[in-house]
């Protein structure tokens, strides 16, 4: 299908050019990130989540829950038969308007369910669909609802797998767009597994297939956003120098040329920005400017009713207080975000937020309640995090000594900031 012909109206079709918020710098957003969200890329959306028809959205939800069309489909799937358009285009729907709930206030909880009971199936769907130019863009609507799941459950294996299913759709198809999509996906994966030498190769493989249809801004803008997040990575890996500091200027750079590319105006996509400024600054020892820009990101996400942006921006303020030397504000802020996470199901972020919580209070000597921070959060975890097994171990070997515990584990706030980023770099 060409770029002039007419398409069916699918409120969150640009999501196929965004990318969670709870993958922000470190996931932060758009899923940080995103922990996702969109719009209507005929209206200028280009993330992965909310757009301004998610009122209309939301009132569908609840009607198509566990549609017996769909379920049929997935049925049918199973048992190997080969589903057929129709099936196909149903499943499409329902993943996309589940897609659209993930991390909102109103359908959240209900989203994050659904995508638990039936991602695995939805990977069925996929592969019992025969790929042609009828249904090409069902599947690769498919594919854009499993990318936010993948990356809010930080699992770049799976969403590398999506990449290349979706490659291939495009090759049998003969859609660049869809190929330039596969090759921006899996740079994102990349990145998530800490291999920004593939990220980048993978980036230029997408701008090279950049296709200059009505998609090529919003593609333009999810690289810049995805070389922007790259950098905040090397800058998590290098000690305070030039190298970092010439890192945090490209991230920067980058991000202020997505602001300006961006295909339109999209609160959504504002966030995601926002937020990846914030940890810029943050890096930069501005916790002041951080904190500006984090507000205005929460503004932008309560008007969006984006409640995982709210969450991130919730979280990095924390992180700020705890740069000025303020933990009771810091842990504010913190069990704020953790309740925010909690609304949407969203346990990673949860998880996340109760680590900082527990950190925080072995650094006051609260070994006791550190320890349950931290053991809730374990609970909660779907993946690995080497700075929870550290403070659970270092909190563990001083709780036996209650007349003389152990010093607790006391970084500074810098060091704090980098573990928790490079704890971050796989959402």
């Amino acid at each position: 299908m060409t770029d002039t012909e007419q398409k069916p109206e699918h409120a969150p079709l640009g999501r196929r050019l965004g990318f969670a918020i709870g993958a922000l710098a470190t996931g932060l957003l758009s899923g940080l990130a995103s922990e996702l969200l969109t719009q209507s890329l005929d209206s200028g959306g280009w993330i992965q989540r909310i757009g301004i028809a998610l009122t209309v959205v939301l009132g569908v939800i609840a009607i198509v829950y566990n549609a017996p069309a769909v379920l049929k489909a997935i049925h049918r799937a199973r048992r190997g038969r080969v589903v057929t358009t129709s099936e196909l285009h149903l499943a499409a729907e329902e993943a996309e308007q589940w897609m659209v709930a993930l991390g909102t206030k109103s359908g959240g909880i209900d989203a994050a369910e659904w995508y638990a009971m039936n991602a695995d199936r939805l990977r069925g769907v996929l592969e019992s669909g025969k790929p042609g130019p009828e249904n090409a863009d069902d599947l690769a609507r498919i594919c854009d609802a499993l990318e936010l799941w993948y990356v809010r459950q930080a699992d770049p294996d799976a969403l590398l797998e999506l990449s290349e299913f979706l490659r291939t759709v495009g090759e049998g198809c003969g859609r660049n767009d869809l190929k330039e999509l596969a090759a921006a996906r899996a740079a994102t994966a990349y990145r998530m597994t800490g291999d920004l030498r593939s990220a980048t190769l993978w980036l230029g493989i997408s701008s090279e297939l950049a296709t200059s249809g009505r998609t090529a801004a919003a593609m333009t803008t999810r690289r810049q956003v995805e070389r922007a997040l790259s950098s905040l990575h090397r800058a998590a890996g290098t000690s305070a120098g030039s190298d970092r500091n010439e890192a945090l200027e490209n991230a920067r750079n980058r991000l202020d040329d997505a602001r300006l590319r961006r295909p339109g105006p999209d609160l959504t996509a504002e966030i995601t920005i926002l937020v990846n400024l914030a940890v810029v600054q943050l890096y930069r020892h501005d916790a002041e400017g951080a904190v500006d820009q984090l507000h205005a990101a929460i503004g932008r996400a309560t008007a969006a009713g984006d409640v995982s942006g709210e969450a991130h921006a919730s979280e990095l303020i924390g992180v700020a207080a705890w740069m000025r030397r303020n933990p009771r504000e810091a842990e504010g802020w913190w069990k704020h975000a953790a309740q925010l996470n909690a609304d949407i199901d969203d346990r990673e972020a949860q998880a996340r937020c109760l680590q900082h919580l527990g950190s925080a209070q072995a650094v006051a000597g609260n070994l006791q309640k550190a320890a349950e921070y931290l053991a809730e959060s374990a609970g909660l975890r779907t993946s690995d995090s080497p700075l929870l097994t550290r403070y659970l171990k270092e909190v563990g070997d001083a709780a036996p000594a209650p007349q003389s515990p152990a010093p607790a584990p006391r970084l500074s706030w810098p060091a704090r900031f980098r573990s928790w980023l490079r704890d971050r770099r796989s959402h």
